[in-house]
């Protein structure tokens, strides 16, 4: 049989990674990524980019804790290499902060990032509004240049990309063998998933070079991560809403809320505001899929609904998602061999 050919649908941070484990884990198939967007006018771009778990009801805490192992030591190795400023990735410790002490003071990820332990009575003064805190040590990616990165390793392997809009994975059959769907929010319109809701994120870029530490408050929707070139200040959680229109008085609403967490913010410069929406369900689809039409089959590999723990999973899914494509080329070639019998 000819060499599998796979088209990977999507380019944010699941798609782009996806293309990368199917080159590493099959390097015989021929991998194409389409996509309508690319870095930068991705929901991925926006991403603060924190490696901390968000939680999926519909997912087995062990397997999520997989995910993220796998994602943080990947990026661990990049972060301790010389690629590490190309690819955007460093290490930054800090603080989540709590008003009342949460019911589960370990959360399961606690020994995947670096020093993890309750931050002493001298730390929380800092916080005169918090009673409780954790504090350590993670990784964080500036979206856009990871993207980049990406796009380049991809290209050296000889991954074709090319900007197209796809209605229809059925229409991707007459040209490629194996169709992986990583459309994000797109995945709702573009194989009818009901169960995938937009999130709105709001965010705020700033120049204030003077913040080394991240603060997240316990509840996730106010957090100050500092990144290399700004700190992504943040954010909103708005379930069903499909803008990506900025929104001056959450503008305004976000930023006071980082202040009270970070006072120094006060004098942060260059304000860009981002929007984008996050791609949520109660568990990440991640499976194998057979569509058929008139006795003709395509084999599809789904994987997203990620909401806003895309990046601190995207490795360990992407990894899982390249295994799927590779038990769908042994039922190629099966049915090849069959074919030939």
């Amino acid at each position: 049989m000819a060499a599998p050919k796979v088209a990977v649908v999507g380019a944010g941070v699941i798609g782009l990674s996806t293309a990368l484990c199917i080159t590493e884990t099959c390097p015989s198939c021929s991998v194409t990524v389409l996509a309508d967007q690319f870095s930068p006018n991705t929901t991925s771009d926006v991403a603060a980019g924190m490696l901390i778990p968000h939680t999926y009801p519909g997912t087995p805490i062990h397997v999520q804790k997989q995910w993220f192992k796998e994602t943080f030591t990947y990026l661990f190795a990049i972060s301790n290499s010389a690629e590490a400023s190309e690819a955007g990735i460093h290490l930054v410790s800090g603080w989540q902060v709590f008003k009342n002490t949460p019911k589960e003071e370990l959360p399961f990820w606690s020994d995947v990032v670096l020093g993890f332990r309750p931050m002493s009575e001298a730390e929380l003064q800092k916080f005169p509004q918090h009673q409780f805190g954790q504090a350590f040590t993670t990784l964080k990616c500036d979206c856009p240049s990871y993207l980049l990165w990406l796009e380049k390793r991809l290209k050296a392997t000889g991954v074709q990309m090319y900007t197209r809009r796809v209605a229809d994975l059925w229409d991707l059959r007459s040209e490629y063998n194996i169709v992986v769907n990583c459309a994000g929010i797109g995945a709702r319109q573009l194989v009818g998933d009901e169960n995938l809701f937009p999130v709105r994120g709001q965010v705020l870029k700033v120049h204030a070079p003077w913040v080394k530490n991240f603060i997240r408050d316990g509840d996730g929707l106010t957090y100050v991560y500092p990144g290399l070139p700004r700190v992504t200040l943040g954010g909103t959680r708005e379930k069903d809403v499909w803008s990506l229109s900025p929104d001056p008085d959450t503008t305004q609403d976000i930023f006071d809320r980082c202040c009270s967490l970070e006072p120094s913010l006060q004098e942060a410069q260059d304000i860009k505001v981002k929007v984008g929406l996050r791609p949520s369900r109660q568990c990440v689809r991640l499976q194998k899929e057979v569509f058929s039409q008139g006795g003709l089959k395509l084999l599809v590999v789904h994987n997203y609904g990620h909401g806003a723990g895309g990046f601190s999973v995207h490795r360990g899914t992407a990894k899982e998602a390249a295994r799927l494509v590779r038990e769908c080329i042994a039922t190629l070639h099966g049915s090849s061999l069959r074919a030939k019998l």
